[in-house]
């Protein structure tokens, strides 16, 4: 199974348009270690033909650019692409605006949860997206699902279930302590390829090759850290290092908390969490451009990496 890390910033990307905090300039000013970073997705394939893309970016359009394998093959027809199915994990703006790129009348699957669907649905821009053209499934709240494209089968498959997280942005309703929150809105997903695809392989355990992808995450508990133990890999949410990270750097005032994400640092921090769960890899994503883990040079950067995990960046491969 060949994946490749798409975008690896949170929303906004790195730079964010109008950020002029230090990161950002740093960055910008193409400093030593500093990468640019495009919104949050990610793109896997059991054959390096037919791939599914998770999370739709606003920066898609950019990304398939900078991937040969997600563009038109030149021996192709007039029309045609290598994409073809779409996962979503949530209706973040930062997940969801990509599909109104991907409107040229082109076949795929669209999947998501009900809610997110729902969500759709309820915003006729998304019907650039024919539903003639384009079917929409919905995925379980637990369970596997056989991803296929227009054509059949792809030889992946994915088990998803639901994290703790936040309702998008713009479906916050303030009256509510929960913001609307439901399940549904947040879900992780467990993705390796079908049973046919690793056939070659009958003694290795199915989790060795086993991808994570949670890249929202407002906290971890047992049930998600039984799950993932023994994984070949976690890509997990990595948006900020300090909860209070935004209002310290003076750019905004939200915590990573009241965002849906919970911080890397501190005692119910990501690396306290899953410090003790046996994985291959572990690679944070959907990196804010106010975390400082994005500075190479950073005592956070080391505390992350002498704690065993990777910086994710767009452009990242790994085969599973």
């Amino acid at each position: 199974m060949k994946i490749r890390v798409l975008g690896s910033a949170a929303g906004g990307g790195f730079p964010q348009w109008n950020c002029n905090a230090p990161l950002s300039r740093s960055v910008r000013e193409k400093k030593p270690g500093f990468l640019v970073r495009t919104q949050s997705s990610m793109a896997a394939s059991a054959d390096g033909q037919s791939w599914v893309v998770f999370n739709a970016s606003p920066d898609i359009r950019e990304q398939i650019a900078a991937t040969p394998d997600l563009q038109p093959h030149a021996d192709g027809p007039l029309r045609h692409t290598p994409i073809k199915a779409v996962v979503l994990t949530n209706a973040d703006v930062d997940h969801i605006a990509g599909l109104l790129t991907l409107r040229e009348r082109e076949s795929f699957i669209l999947y998501a949860t009900s809610r997110v669907l729902q969500t759709l649905s309820e915003n006729s821009i998304f019907n650039v997206l024919n539903p003639e053209v384009v079917e929409r499934r919905e995925l379980p709240l637990q369970g596997i699902t056989e991803l296929e494209g227009p054509d059949g089968p792809i030889g992946l498959s994915l088990e998803t279930f639901s994290v703790s997280g936040k309702v998008a942005l713009f479906l916050e309703n303030e009256a509510d302590d929960n913001f609307g929150t439901a399940d549904g809105d947040t879900i992780g997903i467990s993705l390796r390829q079908t049973s046919a695809q690793t056939a070659s392989e009958p003694t290795k355990p199915e989790k060795d090759k086993t991808l994570y992808y949670v890249p929202g995450c407002a906290g971890v508990d047992d049930a998600l850290r039984h799950r993932i133990s023994g994984g070949a890999c976690l890509m997990f949410d990595g948006t900020v290092f300090h909860d209070t990270e935004m209002a310290d750097t003076g750019v905004g005032a939200k915590t990573g908390s009241r965002m849906g994400h919970m911080a890397i640092s501190g005692k119910n921090g990501t690396l306290a969490a899953l410090q003790d769960v046996a994985l291959g890899r572990r690679i944070f994503v959907h990196i804010n451009n106010t975390n400082p883990i994005l500075d190479p040079t950073s005592d956070e950067a080391k505390t992350v990496e002498n704690a065993g995990w990777e910086i994710g960046y767009d452009g990242m491969e790994l085969s599973l």
